[in-house]
């Protein structure tokens, strides 16, 4: 289980560190590179952990809660079409830029779910 704990607390330490660059954007074109890149990393990470925790057997509440969290993200947000439209049309919009940004942070604090992730992390 110690590995298993070190390999969640690794996936969550990379998510917390693409939201943290994502607060940190000054939304320049060049920036929706970044957004697209980090976005997808969190979604990705999001995913493995949903998939890890599925097939575990025995899971503690904070796994349980990860699980849940993970699930509910994947299923209700998604913003890879909206990007890449953004990239096609409009990537110098520095406006355009920040909203999608700010949107995908808002996104990551549905649920409070960076501050869950950043609990867990802790207790991991």
């Amino acid at each position: 289980m110690d590995s298993f704990q070190e390999y969640l607390k690794g996936i969550l330490q990379q998510i917390l560190n693409s939201y943290q660059i994502l607060t940190e954007l000054n939304d320049k074109p060049e920036d929706l590179e970044t957004i697209n890149k980090e976005f997808s990393k969190i979604k990705g990470f999001l995913q493995v952990i949903k998939n890890k925790l599925k097939e575990k057997e025995y899971q503690s509440d904070n796994l349980v809660t990860l699980h849940k969290l993970s699930s509910y993200y994947i299923d209700n947000y998604d913003f890879a079409r909206e990007i890449q439209l953004l990239s096609e049309t409009y990537s110098g919009d520095q406006n355009r830029l920040k909203n999608i940004r700010l949107v995908i942070i808002e996104s990551l604090n549905d649920k409070k779910l960076i501050e869950k992730f950043q609990i867990i992390l802790s207790k991991l």
